[in-house]
This record gives C-alpha cells, structure tokens and sequence, in this order.
C-alpha cells in the first residue's frame, strides 16, 4: 500500500520530470527566435552580408525582410512583428517616429548612396545627365523603369531630379512605377524597360545592367538610409544588433556594395 509520504514523493517526482521536459521544449524555441529587421529592398546584397557576419560573431542569427520603405512603413503600423528599421530614406523613418514606433533614442543615420541612371548592358549608351537633357529620344517609345514616384524612396528621389533637371513633363507617361527599386531594376534586367532610375548600388548587384549615367547630387534630396529600434521589440539582442550594422566591422561589407557609411 502506497503510504502518504510515498505519494508525495511520486507526486514531487512527477512535476519535476514535467518541470523539465517542459524547459527542454522551451529551450529550442526560445533558441530558434531571431532578431527580425525591415529593411529598404536596395538594401538586399549587403545586408545578407553584414547579417552573415553578425551570426558568425554572435552565433544568434537575423531574419531580415525587404521590400520597400514604404511598404514596410505600413506594415510596422498595422502592427507586424520586428524588431528593426533601415529606411531607404528620412521620410519613412520620420513617419513611424510620428506613430512613436520606434525608440528615439536609437535612431541615427547609417548610410548613403547615389542616383544613376540604368541601361540593359547589351546596350549601354553613355547618357549625359544635365539640366534639359533628352531623356524622352532615349526611351525611344520604351518605359523609364523607377520605383513608384509617390511612394518609393528611389522613386521620389528621381522624380525629384527629373523634375530639378526639367525632364519629369516629358517623361512622366513614360515611367513604368514598381513596387520597390529592385522590382524597377529587375525591369531592365529583363529588357521590358530601355532605361531604369535606381540606386548604384542596385546597378552595382545585378550584371545585366550597365551604369549610363549618374544624377547630380544636386537635383535631388541626399539620399540616406536611417536605422532605428521599433518600440514594440524585446528582443534581448536588438541593440547588440544595431551597434554590429553601426560598428567598423560592417562598414567594409556595405562599402563592397557601393554604399557610403555615415555611422560614426
């Protein structure tokens, strides 16, 4: 007959061996969670890079999601779980900021870039950028590939300088707007567009393009990519995060991608 004491006793033996089974599957899960970033798509090529080095260093590895800024925007505002933000430029990071989404405190300005004009390589005629120059001849009946001019940094950017330069009028039913610069590159990748307005560091990740010309920094706003924690991450390594991307062992994975660190 089992006595009182012997109860106790399988009954304490019971919930320690479920106390302990329950944290060996808990381990692997809380294991398996990793630092989840919204990145601008032009971002793609030396982001990868910098999140291989990161998980090498850390051995923590990073989920990381592109599309562009402004997609991503309204995604954080509808609530979509992740613990940074790298925008293509100030006026997205300036938005979440405004639905205090993100924590101030970390916010700072990590890269720039620069503005180009893409032809498919098969048939990469120099074009000379300049106030007035005819881009309407060039297109010859064809699309100007380039992000959605209301809503895509690369796209605002460039209407931007066509508009500076006195293109945009004669262009502007001519522009072929996409859902993000890469989606504008892929475009003239694959000869649907004779010419595509992106970031030089889109045309220096894709060998089917070839750099025609280059926008003046002048006909347009600077071209910076901001990165900030978002208020609603716990992540327990988001800030290591943050200050790997800032620090100087990153810095020559994104300038092998074309782009210039502003991080100091």
């Amino acid at each position: 007959m089992l006595t009182m004491q012997g109860l106790k006793t399988n009954v304490r033996a019971v919930l320690t061996v479920l106390i302990v089974a329950a944290a060996s599957l808990a381990t692997p899960a809380m294991a398996a969670e990793k630092v989840t970033v919204f990145a601008a798509a032009s971002l793609k090529n030396a982001l990868d890079a910098v999140n291989d080095a990161w998980q090498q260093q850390s051995g923590h590895a990073v989920t990381a999601s592109y599309a562009a800024s402004s997609a991503l925007a309204k995604q954080i505002e509808a609530g979509a779980p992740a613990d940074i933000f790298i925008s293509a430029d100030l006026a997205w990071m300036d938005y979440v900021a405004g639905k205090k989404l993100i924590r101030e405190d970390s916010r700072s300005t990590l890269l720039g870039n620069r503005l180009v004009l893409v032809a498919p390589a098969a048939d990469a005629k120099p074009v000379e950028i300049g106030q007035g120059f005819d881009l309407k001849a060039r297109l010859a009946g064809g699309k100007l590939a380039m992000g959605a001019v209301e809503t895509v940094p690369a796209g605002k950017y460039g209407k931007a300088a066509l508009e500076k330069l006195g293109v945009w009028p004669s262009v502007e039913k001519d522009v072929a707007g996409a859902e993000n610069v890469r989606a504008a590159l892929l475009l003239v990748s694959k000869g649907e567009a004779p010419l595509g307005i992106v970031y030089e560091t889109d045309a220096a990740a894709d060998p089917s393009v070839k750099i025609v010309g280059t926008f003046p920094e002048s006909s347009h706003p600077p071209i910076v990519y901001p990165i900030a924690i978002l208020s609603e991450s716990t992540h327990p390594d988001a800030a290591a995060y943050l200050d790997f991307v800032r620090s100087p062992a990153a810095k020559p994975l994104f300038e092998a991608q074309g782009f210039t660190v502003l991080a100091k």
